[in-house]
């Protein structure tokens, strides 16, 4: 296995050796990842027009929560060029870099981290990836669209926010954690402007859901074998359009719910390559290879 293909830890930076620009994905748990074949996958194609690209390589770090600031500054003293964050860090992040990029402040998470002098930027594509592959897999305009968001984390801001600046029709978002559904709320409402935004249980959905509404999860429900979906698909109104965020394994609970009921349905591979491509811009300053990186992470997946 190669260096790119492995799980790293931080006990390998101490004698990091690759001499090209470095990238990695940093996350806990991380070994699920598909981020290094398709970036590795994507500046294979970069290097084959511009060699300049030859030397740079993606890599996979395990890092848990409790030593993510003691990371950060490890990584940017090894020379790493970027980074991804995933879960559980994108929100922890935040009060640790040096700068954040405007479009990820009002989110209060980065999930991509870009070397300065001083430290490190952060951005958030996280939303332009959602709304990317809404349009790519099912076919959905956030403008104009009524929303159900499952989940209150990370990347519930992250997707709560791009749907408040595309102009959705309403926002209702369902946690079973009632404090950070509150959070959530107060921080969205002044984003909100005349949107509608509401909050409930998802054991309890409101009968006042709209009917052909997008469903989108972006909880970490399906992650694990067994575990039932994050919300009981026959008690909301018809016509759903269903997007679940989990990418690995393919189909969740809630998506062979929404198989079952003949809704619309796709997961969150999409997302995953079009946020990726916008990061790897950010870090390149050039257009990314979207359909390499597709191809290299259905390919991963496989």
């Amino acid at each position: 296995m190669s260096a790119a293909e492995s799980t790293h830890t931080l006990d390998h930076l101490s004698a990091w050796t690759h001499a090209g620009p470095s990238l990695a994905v940093l996350g806990h748990p991380i070994r699920h990842s598909v981020s290094p074949a398709m970036h590795n996958a994507a500046l294979a194609a970069l290097a084959a027009r511009d060699p300049a690209y030859a030397a740079w390589k993606y890599f996979r770090f395990e890092v848990p929560p409790a030593e993510l600031a003691a990371a950060l500054p490890r990584f940017h003293a090894a020379g790493f060029h970027g980074l991804n964050l995933t879960v559980p860090h994108k929100i922890l992040a935040f009060d640790l870099v040096a700068e954040i990029d405007p479009s990820a402040t009002a989110i209060g998470a980065v999930n991509t981290l870009l070397r300065t002098a001083t430290g490190w930027r952060g951005y958030n594509t996280d939303g332009h990836g959602l709304a990317a592959a809404l349009h790519a897999d099912l076919g959905v305009d956030l403008a104009g669209a009524d929303v159900v968001l499952l989940g209150a984390g990370g990347a519930a801001r992250g997707a709560a926010v791009e749907c408040l600046r595309k102009k959705c029709a309403s926002l209702w978002i369902a946690n079973r954690t009632r404090a950070n559904l509150d959070a959530l709320l107060a921080a969205l409402r002044p984003l909100a402007g005349t949107i509608p935004v509401y909050g409930f249980d998802p054991v309890h959905p409101p009968a006042a859901l709209p009917a052909g509404a997008v469903v989108i999860n972006a909880t970490s429900a399906g992650l694990k074998p067994g575990e039932p979906a994050p919300i009981a698909l026959p008690r909301l109104p018809a016509g759903l359009r269903v997007y679940d965020m989990v990418y690995n394994p393919p189909q969740t609970a809630l998506l062979r719910d929404a198989a079952a009921r003949g809704l619309s349905h796709a997961n969150g591979l999409s997302m995953l390559v079009h946020q990726g491509a916008r990061s790897l811009e950010i870090w390149t300053g050039v257009t990314a290879p979207v359909s390499v990186m597709h191809a290299a992470a259905t390919a991963a997946l496989a």
